[in-house]
């Protein structure tokens, strides 16, 4: 039976705030579910996650309403040495989950993948980028999501079908949008032209397909599309494709 477990964020950067929280989404099915803590959480929290070297982890160690007996996992270069386990930057979020999990289920979790297997050094720093994810598939969009993060996409939104995508396109503009060409629900090559003849224009569309034949390819290339992702996602051409953008 999974069991809720409620964890006490105290600093870190914004885009990695966006990282833990995606964290949190992909543990939902997992046997540990993971809940960020807030003051009005019904319960206490079951653990923190700490960043050491911002000012608000400094305030926290040092507070009178710490509590030393809860299990706490510190991130930076200087963890206090009443950590249970500390994590240098970059950060490696499979390896602190799989800390998590040795904690809650007895186990290093390790059907959890998060990070592509390279140094997130690499990782673009954080700015104001926008994606637009147009899927009905929940278990895609919440991987991509997860890619996403990695790449520096801080803002990322969902679209069920072409009507919201169209919606959504209009209300801002998107460095970048990631068509499912294979939900019947989803006109895919129609949502391209429409897409495209917005004002402003789209950053960049990307496709995706389980059948990501030459002439796929081709015809993405003739209507302007940035790439094709193929299903199932390959982490390294998601992370080389949206490094272009």
């Amino acid at each position: 039976m999974a069991s809720q477990v409620y964890v006490k964020v105290v600093g870190f950067r914004d885009v990695e705030r966006h990282a833990i929280n995606t964290v949190f989404r992909l543990s939902l099915e997992r046997a540990a579910k993971y809940a960020l803590w807030t003051p009005d959480t019904p319960s206490a929290p079951n653990l923190i996650l700490l960043d050491a070297d911002s000012y608000e982890g400094g305030l926290e160690l040092a507070s009178s309403t710490f509590n030393p007996h809860l299990k706490l996992i510190c991130v930076g270069e200087h963890p206090p040495e009443k950590a249970w386990r500390s994590f240098n930057r970059p950060l490696n979020w499979s390896a602190i989950v799989h800390a998590m999990d040795q904690l809650f289920t007895g186990s290093e979790g390790t059907d959890f993948d998060f990070d592509t297997g390279e140094s997130s050094a690499s990782i673009p720093p954080p700015g104001v980028r926008a994606s637009l994810l147009v899927d009905t598939s929940k278990d895609q969009r919440m991987y991509l999501r997860a890619r996403l993060a990695l790449a520096g996409f801080i803002e990322v939104k969902e679209a069920l079908n072409s009507g919201q995508a169209i919606e959504l396109a209009r209300q801002r503009h998107y460095d970048a949008v990631i068509v499912n060409l294979d939900q019947p629900e989803i006109d895919g090559w129609a949502l391209v032209d429409r897409l495209m003849a917005l004002e402003p224009a789209i950053g960049s569309i990307i496709l995706s397909s389980r059948n990501t034949t030459w002439l796929l390819q081709e015809r993405a290339e003739l209507a302007g599309c940035r790439g094709v992702l193929e299903i199932p996602f390959d982490p390294l051409q998601i992370k080389a494709l949206l490094s272009k953008i």
